[in-house]
Order: C-alpha cells, then structure tokens, then sequence
C-alpha cells in the first residue's frame, strides 16, 4: 500500500517513535504519510518506530490511527548528514472511532486549555524568516499582536502590554529572559540568547494561559527543544555579521544524548572599526541532557548562560549624537545563567513530573562625570538577583476528563549596591531581601457532542511571605475559562477569558530610601482580567484564518517616583538600564483592547507566507486618575512574510511590516538646563505632564532573504544573505536634549541666567540597511 522511500542519488531519512501522550507506551500501527505525496509513507512497527527515506528538502509527516486523534509535523528539514528525529506524541480520542478522521484542526497545535491565542513556531520558520537572524524575538513580530520598539532592541510588546509580562519557559523549566544585555525589572536586549539549533518548536501564547504557567501579564513562550543525535557525534558551525558558534551533540551510552553549544561576539570589533560610540560584546552557552531510563521514566539537565559587556568608544567622530550617546551611557556588565533538571513518570493515562531550577543575574553599571574618572562617579551600581525553584504536577485522563494539578514553591533573593547621583534626590543605598514564594494550579477539561464542544476550566494561586498582604492565597485566586464549538470539521468559534496576576519586579520589591527603608513593602501584585473571543478556519492545505477581539483590564499597576515627579510603570521597560528602583507612591489601571485579524500558509509545495493586521488601543491612568496612551500605543501593526523554496535547494523569502507611530513624553528643557540637573543627568528630564503626549511618525521596514544548501556525501552547507531595511527607509526617533557648545567645546550659558545653560532638542534619525552574508556548515 506504502512506499518507504523515493528514488534519487541523495537520501535523506526521517525517523522517530509514536507513543501515547499520557502513557508514553510506543503505538504500533500508526500510518505514517508524507504531506502532498501519497504514495511515499509507513506503518510504526511493534515497538513505535518508523523510517521514511527521501530525498534532501522540507516535508511534511501525517499521523494517524484508530482510537487516536490524528497530527500532523509540518515543514521538516532533512538532509543526508544525520537522520531528522520526529517523535510523535498522540492523544486517545474519548470515545473510540471506527475509522480514521483527517481534518483540518489535527494540522494545528490547539489545545483543549488554550483554544485561542496559541501559536506554534517550527525551527525551520525561525531560522528561514526574513530579518530575523535566527532570533526568535524578531520571528514572532511576523505574529498579531505583537509590536517592537523602532530600535535595535527585542523587546518583546503583546497586545499592548510592557515588556516584563512575558515568561519563558525552556523545556518546561522557567527562565528569567532570552536577550543578551537585559534591563533589568523587564526583559528586551538587542541580541538573542537561545541557541536556534536546539529548538525544535516554539509555543507562543498571548493569551489565554493555562493555569500551570503563572505570573505572566501578555505572553507565554514554551520552547520546546529537540534530543541530540543517538547514532553518532555531530556538530554545526554558524558564522554571521555579529558572532560565531558551534553546537555538538551525540550519544552518551546507549540511554543519554546530548546537545551542548558556545558562541563569541565579535560586535566589539566590527562596532570599532566603523566608529561607533559603543562596543558590545557577549558570549553564551546552552546545554541538554536527557536520559531515557524506560518508557515510564526520563531525565532531563538543561542549562543556559551569558557573559555580556559594554565599553565606550571614545575614537568615534565627535558628531552632536554621538557625544549625547557618550555623555548619558554607562559601561555595563553582566552575567546570568539558568540550569533545571526535569524528571517525568509516566502511568497509565497520564504522567507526573518534578521541575527544579536555579536563575542567576549579576549587573553591574558605572558612570563617571564627562566619563572622566578624576570628576568622581555619578553611577556605581551593582545588582543580584537568584531563584530557586520547585514545581510538581500532574496530568491525567480520568474518564472523559483531563486533568491537570500541581504546586510551585521558590525562594527568591535580590541584592544591590546601588550609588546613583541624581536630580532632586540622590539614590544611594544598600538591600537584601529574601522570601518564599508558594502557589497552587489546577484545570479540568473535557469534549463533548462528538469532539464538537471543548471546555476547560482552571484556577491557580500565587502568594509569598515579602509583606501581609502578599501572603494569601485567596487575594490572587485567578479563574480561567476556555471555550470551543466546532461547526465544521474547519471552522470554529473560541473563547477565553480569565484573572491573571504578576509580581512586581524585584528591583521594586527591594528598593530602600536614605534611611534604609524598604518603602515599597505594601505594593501588590499586578492584576490583569482578560476576555477574548475568535473564529477560526483551516483547510487540508495547511492554511489557516482566525481574526480575535481581545480586552484586557490592568489594575494595582505601581506608579514609582521619577526624579521629580511620578510615572506608571507600565510606561517603562524598552530602554537599557534598570527600571522599577524608585519609591512607589501609587497605583494606576490600564486597559488595552483590540482586534487581530491572521491568515497563515504553513510551507505547502513549496511556499509559505504570513498575513497579520492588530487594530488596538492601549492606555494607562496618569498622576491624575486620567485615561491616557500608553509608550506602547502604536495603534496598528500590519507584518507580511512570504517566501518560496526553489528549485536546485535555492530559497528567498521578504518581510514587510509597517506600524504606527509610538507614544513618547516630551522634555522639560528649562528643568533639563538647570547646572545643578545637568551636571549629572546630561540626558534630559522628561515633562510628565505631557505623558505620551506626543507622537512619531508611522515606521515600516522590508527585509529580505535568499539561501542556498549545499549536500554532500558527509556534511550539508547553507550559505545565506540576509538584509534588514532593503529600501534603506529612515525613520525619526525622539529627539533628545543636548547642551550648545562653542567652538571650543564649552557649555554657554542662557543670556542673563548663568544657573542655566542653553540647550536645544537634537532630531535623531534610525534606518540603516543592516546586511548580514552568513554561513551554516553542518557534519
């Protein structure tokens, strides 16, 4: 009935094990297909197992049997070094069929808790997208919902959200962030820290979150990470515009495989030789190890870590931006690390699993008067925060129900030295604080009318010994509701809404004034309520249409002290430094809402592309209880992608996005001019009473990329070009206060007022074209 294999001097193999989801034990019978090729697919063997042979390219595999909800693996990359492990996990169907159903929804990655917002990420998406440089933060912007700011950073912004309400989560082991250079009390950083070559998909939710994912506001990403190779060593090289890497794996023995990887920056160097007022650099590493002891019992180590640095270049051109970019940047270092073991028993119609992590972060900055050593410090400071953490739970099917339960506990502990000159009121002070953090989760779910109708319900609740009023489980009780009706096998309505809670950021939580007092003791924890509804069709052709309307509901938001006067802080996060280190004298609600409207060709004969249109507000209540925009309020986001795969291994794929203009406050020059301010805080005081009162001008950017493979008998080469900002489009960014200088280089003062001195706003332009030639060889 089946062929194996297909004819050509070059083979490739796909191969892998289906098992039971909840069991793990190894389905025999199991039809194998390739995607658009009937005539080319197998049947696993008693123990699972299936081999396919073809040759080099992108497929797709089918899985299905009786009893079985069929899936699908899409867009697999295979060559003729190494076999592509595709390991399948069905779920049983409630009640037992007496046929097998292809439909549309068994190609997606819908989840009974999570029927909305969900979108799945393949490795070969991230690694082909255009402008994405292999960088998982800058794929998902071709997603709705998701904007950046107009910068080099990868803050990641979720329907209107800040960039600290985002939680990841790396093998089911949470870690703090996933860029070089993080702000510290947020996320962001302009280079990414997760090693593609380990990533076997990604899970990204913006909404909707199951209850066994917590403390998370706007997004959830799962990454999910494939096994080493079990036959034989291997390794891949990657070379770009900014850093180089290497990644090995292979066998342990005959039950362990291991993946591990390195990377070094050589930012510092090409930044030096054209001249550019800073120099970065970082070096990371990632680590897997897993152990299949039986089919009930495995063991998986991960680790993940990073060595970052900023210097200044003071040979740059002495142009009015670069010396502004000198005058208010300190140099920085950091170092963090994330390591977590999981271990998973399965049962009979389900599994328990036990996660235990530890997270590191050491930051450090410094800053000198006019960077001149002999002035004396304006900024020393030197920060640690480390967690540990334990989670158990449990998933099983009882019956027509599945289920889902566990608990969380953690210590958390954060330290600062932190000496910072400043406008009306110096920061100068040293914290510790640590506490214990507990919390319970559970959700139940079911179908019903013949896979018709899905509902799922979850609670969890998260509570800590920091203060009081943190310590109560009830006051963060967080119901979640999930709803889906298929009317046909493609078409379908959706519905979530919930409670959902974040605490605030350490450098909050740890702040402490002039007299050593932890002022911040009666904050709360962030709430958000959020409702979402869509509709949603699929068709056999790996196409797919949803458009969502979703509103969310902020309250309990701190609003912290700033210099000389007060901001929510939901306003901060996509800037380099530390936010959230000032006394909190309030609190403020937000809202966002919107609509998100996404059609997506998953690879289909050899092309895929990508439409995604958000409509949407987001605003915060201001000092003074007024609704106004948020910094992340850019109103609409329009991301077209689109690529093909040729003929003779060639690809080429474009991105477009276009957006509108984001929100920023406008100086206060007259306060920015005062001597005593500028002295040590050349970079401007904002006028909060203008918040967000200003807007830039919209942005859009084409990037574009073309690849080429090579495969030969032991190794495969990909060589590729890829370009940001192909129409070298500039765009204005804020402009910022500088002070006028004579020909010398000397402050002048304001006519008749020597305690000012004159200053002008400097209009800043971004834009350049952003080539990267990059090489990935692979044995």
């Amino acid at each position: 009935m089946f062929t194996s294999s297909s004819s050509n001097a070059q083979t490739a193999v796909i191969k892998g094990t289906v098992t039971n989801g909840l069991s793990n034990i190894p389905l025999p019978g199991v039809s194998v297909m390739v995607i658009n090729q009937s005539s080319i697919g197998t049947i696993t063997d008693s123990l699972g197992n299936y081999k396919i042979v073809l040759k080099p390219g992108n497929f797709g595999l089918s899985f299905s049997k009786i009893g079985f909800k069929s899936k699908s693996s899409l867009d697999i990359q295979v060559n003729n070094v190494k076999a592509t492990i595709v390991d399948i996990a069905l779920d049983e169907e409630v009640a037992s069929l007496n046929e097998v159903k292809i439909t549309a929804s068994s190609r997606l990655n819908k989840t009974l808790e999570s029927p909305v917002s969900l979108r799945s990420i393949g490795v070969s998406e991230i690694k082909r997208n255009p402008g994405g440089n292999r960088d998982i933060s800058k794929v998902i912007q071709s997603l709705p919902g998701v904007s950046a700011p107009v910068s080099f950073r990868n803050d990641i912004i979720i329907r209107g959200g800040a960039p600290n309400e985002n939680r990841f989560y790396l093998d089911g082991v949470e870690i703090p962030n996933i860029n070089h250079f993080a702000t510290q009390g947020s996320s962001g950083g302009p280079v990414g820290l997760i090693n593609v070559d380990f990533v076997k998909e990604v899970n990204f939710y913006s909404g909707a979150f199951p209850s066994n994912r917590g403390n998370a506001l706007s997004s959830v990403f799962e990454f999910n990470q494939k096994n080493g190779r079990s036959d034989r060593m291997g390794a891949t090289l990657t070379i770009g515009s900014s850093d180089f890497g290497a990644t090995i794996e292979g066998p342990l023995g005959s039950k362990t495989t291991y993946l591990a990887s390195y990377r070094y920056s050589y930012l510092q160097g090409l930044f030096k030789l054209l001249k550019l007022p800073f120099l970065p650099s970082y070096q990371d590493f990632q680590f897997k190890v897993k152990t299949k002891f039986d089919n009930k019992n495995e063991l998986t180590l991960i680790g993940l870590g990073a060595l970052d640095k900023f210097k200044l270049n003071f040979g740059t051109d002495p142009t009015e931006e670069n010396q502004y970019i000198l005058a208010t940047i300190p140099t920085n270092d950091q170092k963090n690390y994330s390591v977590g073991a999981v271990y998973k028993h399965f049962g009979q119609h389900g599994f328990s699993q036990v996660v235990i992590s530890r997270s590191y972060l050491d930051n450090g900055a410094q800053k000198f008067r006019d960077n001149d050593e002999s002035l004396g410090q304006t900024l020393n400071y030197r920060s640690a925060e480390a967690e540990n953490k334990f989670r158990f739970e449990h998933t099983e099917q009882a019956g027509n129900y599945r289920v889902n339960f566990g608990t969380g506990e953690e210590t958390a502990s954060y330290s600062t030295n932190t000496f910072n000159l400043l406008p009306f009121g110096n920061h100068i002070y040293q914290s510790k604080i640590n506490f214990f953090k507990y919390n319970l989760f559970g959700q139940i779910s079911r179908i019903f009318f013949d896979n018709k109708l899905s509902l799922s319900f979850g609670a969890r609740a998260d509570a800590n010994n920091y203060s009081s009023r943190m310590n109560n489980l009830l006051k963060t009780f967080s119901p979640r509701f999930s709803a889906s009706y298929n009317f046909t096998d493609q078409f379908s309505i959706n519905f979530n809404t919930g409670i959902y809670y974040q605490l605030p950021a350490y450098t909050v939580m740890g702040y402490r004034d002039s007299t050593n007092r932890l002022v911040n003791r009666d904050v709360n924890y962030i709430e958000n309520k959020q409702l979402v509804l869509g509709f949603e069709y699929n068709t056999l052709k790996n196409t797919r249409f949803t458009v969502e309307g979703f509103y969310k509901h902020y309250k309990h938001y701190p609003v912290i002290r700033q210099l000389n006067d007060s901001i929510p802080l939901a306003n901060l996060g996509a800037d380099f430094g530390v936010i959230g280190n000032d006394a909190v004298v309030g609190e403020s609600n937000g809202r966002s809402y919107g609509v998100e409207f996404f059609a997506q060709q998953k690879l289909n004969k050899g092309f895929y592309g990508i439409f995604a249109l958000t409509l949407f507000k987001s605003e915060f209540q201001n000092k003074n209880g007024n609704y106004v925009q948020s910094s992340w309020n850019s109103r609409y986001i329009l991301s077209m992608t689109a690529g093909k795969i040729l003929k003779r291994n060639w690809e080429i794929g474009a991105k477009f996005r276009f957006t509108g203009g984001s929100p920023y406050t406008p100086y206060d020059q007259q306060l920015s001019s005062l001597k005593t301010n500028y002295s040590t805080y050349p970079q401007g005081i904002f006028n909060y009473t203008q918040l967000n009162g200003r807007v830039l001008d919209p942005f859009y950017q084409l990037d574009a990329r073309v690849d080429k493979k090579y495969y030969f008998k032991h190794y495969t080469f990909n060589v590729y070009f890829d370009i940001q900002n192909l129409t070298a489009h500039t765009y204005k960014e804020q402009p910022v206060v500088v002070a006028v200088k004579d020909a010398s280089g000397n402050l002048q003062d304001q006519p008749g007022d020597p305690s000012h001195i004159q200053t002008k706003l400097l209009n800043r332009k971004g834009g350049n074209v952003q080539p990267t030639l990059g090489g990935i060889f692979e044995f």
